[in-house]
């Protein structure tokens, strides 16, 4: 069975949504992620995905604080990304209680350092963030765009050992406009990876394609948030 992954983005603390990965769309969910997470954990979801944004736009960890507090407070399996770039920055996510993390800038930008933290921790631990627009890899918070297929990117990470994706299509995260679903049959069909779905997602139905397909899991924003899927939809799944 595909695995349910909400999503919780927090800026200044607070759990928010973006669209695009455009921060002056940023809005504002609840002014606590871990009643949000709680939430979660209280319909029976497992795993959670946290996106630290004001670290993506900083380059350095920010929000380990309320990372640290969802960990504690509850048993959801945490995966966390944004503004890891430093061998400090994954230590401090880790003894948060982070139980992945994902990381995708700086496989672009420092891949001799995204190959150490592989060694080190294992591929079971990272996560690769390969966020597109148009089919090509943006990093630092989808704030800077590159010349990468995402396929291309995909397939060289897992020579490097890599065995779990997210692939968030930016164009779609935040939208319920639909997932990148004819993106992921590709993916899937030329790399022989673990792949979790990411952006756009909007129905019960569109989870039930991603399984089909073959993806590992998928991961839901703002379709919760603003009640296109409802935690008792989630439930059933879970």
């Amino acid at each position: 069975m595909m695995r349910i992954i909400p999503a919780i983005d927090i800026i200044d603390g607070k759990c928010v949504r973006l669209s695009k990965g455009d921060y002056q769309t940023k809005k504002i969910y609840n002014e606590n992620p871990l009643e949000v997470a709680k939430q979660f954990q209280d319909a029976g979801i497992q795993y959670l995905h946290v996106v630290d944004l004001d670290g993506a736009k900083s380059n350095h960890i920010v929000n380990h604080a309320m990372l640290e507090k969802i960990c504690r407070h509850t048993n959801l399996k945490v995966d966390f990304g944004g503004g890891l770039k430093s061998n400090d920055d994954l230590r401090i996510a880790f003894e948060s209680g982070a139980n992945q993390i994902t990381a995708g800038s700086i496989a672009i930008k420092n891949p001799p350092l995204f190959f150490e933290w592989l060694q080190e921790y294992g591929s079971n631990k990272i996560i690769l963030g390969a966020d597109c627009n148009q089919r090509k890899i943006v990093t630092n918070g989808w704030l800077e765009h590159s010349e990468i297929d995402v396929i291309d990117f995909i397939t060289e990470k897992k020579a490097m050992g890599i065995q779990q994706v997210i692939c968030t299509d930016v164009s779609k995260d935040g939208m319920l406009i639909g997932s990148s679903i004819d993106l992921y049959k590709e993916i899937l069909k030329e790399v022989d990876i673990s792949l979790i779905a990411s952006g756009g997602v909007t129905s019960i139905k569109e989870l039930k394609q991603l399984s089909e397909i073959g993806c590992e899991g998928a991961i839901i924003g703002k379709a919760i948030y603003e009640g296109n899927i409802s935690l008792k939809e989630l439930e059933k799944l879970c």
